[in-house]
């Protein structure tokens, strides 16, 4: 009997260090996926905040459409296809696709998208929400707290505390606010000369 109860006692603590083996290098594995992912859900929201900056950057500057789009059609405008490419080669004419629409179809949704483009156009940019901002203040703001009062006015637009930042400090080197200084703490005004829309119509009025 303890000859072959021997072979399998040997067995089985081969079975167990295996298992374990296995065990320490699946909880290894599991900690490094588990970190892999913490790092790009990191890189993921990063990269969205600077989009949500790159958009609202594009606002200020008035841009309605970004250069890559543009690129991207002008690209598929004039590089043939394929399939146009060896029709060329064969000698034979390009198959032409046909319209997805009729122009009845077509004319029909063109007024909702002039309109749409119209709505947007008629949007103030960030410059002059700013701008309007600041005349209308009693005393100055920092640009958390400017930006903070734009997000309640229009809370539809998403404006963020460095775009504003940096549309103010574009405001001042045009001497279009000021900007003064409380220790570490940066504020910001209209500039002294500065009057309101509705005081120049008033004094339009007065001088008529």
């Amino acid at each position: 009997m303890p000859e072959s109860t021997a072979p399998a006692t040997d067995l089985t603590s081969q079975y167990v260090a295996q298992v374990t083996g296995d065990l320490e290098r699946n909880a290894k594995e599991q900690e490094r996926i588990s970190a892999e992912i913490a790092a790009l859900q990191e890189q993921l929201a990063a990269v969205q905040r600077d989009h949500t900056v790159l958009v609202n950057m594009r606002q200020v500057l008035g841009i309605t459409e970004a250069p890559a789009q543009t690129a991207a059609k002008s690209e598929n405008a004039t590089v043939p296809s394929p399939r146009r490419k060896a029709a060329a080669a064969r000698g034979g004419k390009p198959r032409t696709r046909k319209p997805a629409a009729a122009p009845g179809k077509a004319a029909a949704k063109k007024p909702a998208a002039e309109t749409e483009g119209a709505t947007k156009a008629a949007q103030p940019t960030l410059v002059e929400l700013i701008r309007r901002h600041l005349l209308e203040l009693k005393e100055p703001r920092s640009a958390a707290e400017i930006s903070a009062a734009l997000g309640q006015t229009h809370p539809e637009r998403q404006i963020a505390d460095k775009v504003v930042r940096v549309t103010l400090e574009g405001l001042v080197a045009k001497s279009q606010a000021e900007r003064t200084k409380q220790g570490r703490s940066v504020f910001y005004t209209a500039p002294k000369s500065a009057t309101t829309p509705e005081t120049e119509t008033q004094s339009a009025e007065t001088e008529h």
